[in-house]
């Protein structure tokens, strides 16, 4: 079975060589997603948890054109450029996740793309 690319303009498009996701044998490969508005590709939010909550709808369109869901999630990674910001990224993270969270990894790291404070990838199944 091939690779699907997966693309949609409920989403930011991406800002290099990479698919927003790609679909294979039934998983679906989230790239990282950002606090960009997908109409205006400007970052959206000045706090982590603002920009959290945009991160989780980008990330929500690009499950939904795969023909995943939020429930689908099996894993996610959460990038934050001040892991101080943890508790306000994880209030955020959590609403979306409501009942029977995915596995996940929280890092602390000193740079993301378009110097944004929050980060998250995500793994799913259809």
């Amino acid at each position: 079975m091939s690779k699907q690319i997966i693309s949609t303009i409920n989403a930011p498009e991406a800002i290099g060589p990479y698919s927003q996701a790609v679909v294979h044998d039934e998983i679906v490969y989230c790239s990282g997603q950002i606090a960009l508005n997908p109409e205006t590709m400007e970052t959206v939010g000045k706090t982590a948890a603002e920009q959290a909550k945009q991160v989780m709808e980008n990330l929500k369109s690009v499950l939904e054109e795969a023909g995943s869901n939020l429930e689908k999630v099996l894993k996610c990674t959460v990038y934050v450029k001040d892991l101080n910001d943890f508790t306000a990224v994880n209030e955020i993270y959590g609403s979306y996740f409501p009942e029977n969270p995915p596995a996940r990894v929280t890092v602390e790291v000193s740079r993301l793309p378009k110097d944004v404070l929050v980060e998250i990838d995500c793994i799913a199944y259809l």
